[in-house]
């Protein structure tokens, strides 16, 4: 189980448990745009050829160029096109040139772009708490081991030999973590690796995902941050955006979610397990923060 995991980014990856659902070439000529509405999936691309422009919606317009890797957890929706983009009467659907393999542009024009793009998804109950503890975005350049990771990825989508899905997942894994950890940590908005990158925040999430079970409290994260009550307090809640035990019962809460999707566990071994005195206790706990008991949120994660 992740809560015994001592790195916090990897026991975050863990849970969100991700899978490939697309993976795909894709290959540009002349002027072209594709767009995409309401995915809520996680995407990522690399592009291996040339350049071409990217907008997330609600974001500016980037410029990707050969070598660039693009993840984005949480995507709704986002256009693509080359760089010059085209009229609005250009066609925007892809043409399927092959399995996994997709055109976009004039058939007659010159190839001058080439990306692998992936989307996947995240088994996780606590979806949107984990990603909301992840950037919106990352956008790297030059980052060969991440450029080494999506092709393999997306020739073992394409084929189909024992032990396809595990590997899929732990590359994913792999993949998810490389990107998440090859962004300056300073510069992005509160959240998770914003507060890994200040080794005082570091300690103190790592002593909370390591020990979810453990008597926590500000106080003794404060002392061994080497911080005031106060001092801490505040630095925590403007780096990672929540309160410390804010963020101690999220994390608790998707520890629990995760072993009552699985079935098989007491109430009373998931209060062992994540730091609460009683099943009784962990039941109000779980009810006050999610408005359900943790027995209708089993059942409706069963249906």
């Amino acid at each position: 189980m992740p809560d015994d995991c001592e790195d916090p980014l990897s026991s975050v990856v863990a849970l969100l448990r991700p899978s490939v659902s697309i993976s795909k070439m894709v290959e540009g000529g002349g002027a072209w745009q594709v767009e995409r509405r309401d995915a809520a999936s996680p995407f990522y691309c690399a592009i291996v050829e040339g350049c071409c422009r990217l907008q997330v919606m609600g974001r500016a317009a980037v410029t990707l160029k050969a070598g660039d890797f693009v993840l984005i957890p949480d995507l709704h929706g986002f256009t693509m096109t080359s760089a010059v983009p085209p009229p609005p009467q250009v066609p925007r659907l892809p043409l399927e040139t092959g399995p996994g393999r997709f055109r976009l542009g004039p058939v007659a024009a010159d190839i001058d772009m080439r990306a692998l793009v992936g989307h996947c998804q995240f088994a996780a109950p606590a979806r949107d708490l984990l990603v909301s503890l992840l950037p919106e975005m990352i956008h790297v350049s030059g980052h060969d081991r991440l450029m080494a990771l999506v092709p393999v990825i997306h020739e073992e989508t394409r084929a189909d030999r024992p032990g396809r899905r595990l590997v899929l997942e732990r590359l994913l894994e792999v993949l998810l973590i490389e990107a998440l950890r090859s962004g300056p940590g300073v510069d992005m908005p509160p959240g998770l690796l914003r507060g890994m990158s200040d080794p005082q925040l570091a300690a103190a999430l790592q002593r909370i995902h390591a020990d979810a079970a453990g008597e926590i409290s500000v106080a003794r994260l404060a002392k061994e941050a080497g911080l005031s009550r106060s001092g801490f307090f505040d630095r925590f809640r403007r780096e990672i955006g929540r309160a410390p035990m804010d963020y101690l019962t999220d994390w608790r809460m998707a520890i629990a979610k995760t072993l009552l999707r699985q079935g098989g566990v007491t109430n009373a071994e998931i209060a062992r397990r994540i730091g609460y005195g009683s099943a009784s206790a962990f039941g109000l706990a779980f009810a006050r923060r999610e408005g359900l008991s943790p027995g209708a949120f089993s059942r409706d994660s069963a249906r």
